[in-house]
């Protein structure tokens, strides 16, 4: 890790385990509105911003639901769930974040979550003094897979996109930050990516505790 100049983390399914609270809640609110089951749909949904989470799930309901109705609703038991307890962190967070403070390398954060409340959750988690910048998804015009938001996060750093590592759990992530041309790690949550996903020529590891030693020189 000493050959990067800076590294940028997604936060949700990466650092927090908020995906599969998220997912539990969306799923709840689709059973109380009698919707039935839309895993896949969320899914689709994994690493947009909040405009772009709206477009997909519109198009997925097909009008069977108004999108006001079912967000208050989703917020509504998101809101209890995170109320009753906190979000738990992914394996190996600290350690990691720990590890790369060791080396003295610069932190961004680059997350579809608008800014304020990426803040509010890495604030509540213990995490938010790792990080030089919190770059959210109100930020930028384009969410991920587009580039912007990695592009950004880089600037901010003061480093040049192909120096930086970038840490994701989401394809549309990752094919954010190798749209911005930085090395990329992969530490899937949610999803499993394909055999033919892997071919885009990222890292794909377990774990965040396997990123630290991970000898990013040798063969893929």
């Amino acid at each position: 890790m000493r050959n990067f100049s800076g590294v940028i983390f997604d936060m949700d399914g990466l650092l927090l385990d908020s995906e599969r609270i998220a997912l539990e809640t969306f799923s709840a609110a689709c059973e109380q509105l009698q919707l039935g089951d839309r895993t896949a749909l969320f899914h689709l949904c994994i690493g947009t911003n909040q405009q772009g989470t709206e477009m997909i799930l519109a198009k997925g309901f097909a009008g069977r639901v108004q999108m006001t109705e079912f967000n208050a609703v989703w917020e509504q038991l998101h809101r209890a769930r995170l109320t009753s307890a906190p979000i738990p962190l992914k394996t190996g967070a600290v350690e990691l974040l720990q590890a790369i403070k060791a080396l003295g390398l610069p932190l961004a954060v680059a997350t579809s979550t608008p800014t304020e409340r990426a803040c509010e959750k890495l604030q509540n988690a213990g995490l938010l003094s790792y990080f030089q910048w919190i770059v959210g998804g109100d930020r930028v015009q384009r969410s991920k897979p587009e580039p912007d938001i990695y592009l950004l996060a880089a600037r901010l750093l003061n480093i040049a996109p192909e120096t930086a590592l970038a840490l994701e759990d989401s394809e549309n992530g990752v094919l954010a930050a190798l749209a911005a041309g930085m090395t990329v790690v992969q530490v899937p949550d949610l999803v499993q990516p394909s055999a033919e996903f892997r071919q885009h020529g990222h890292w794909v590891l377990a774990s965040l505790l396997d990123v630290a030693e991970h000898q990013f020189d040798s063969a893929r």
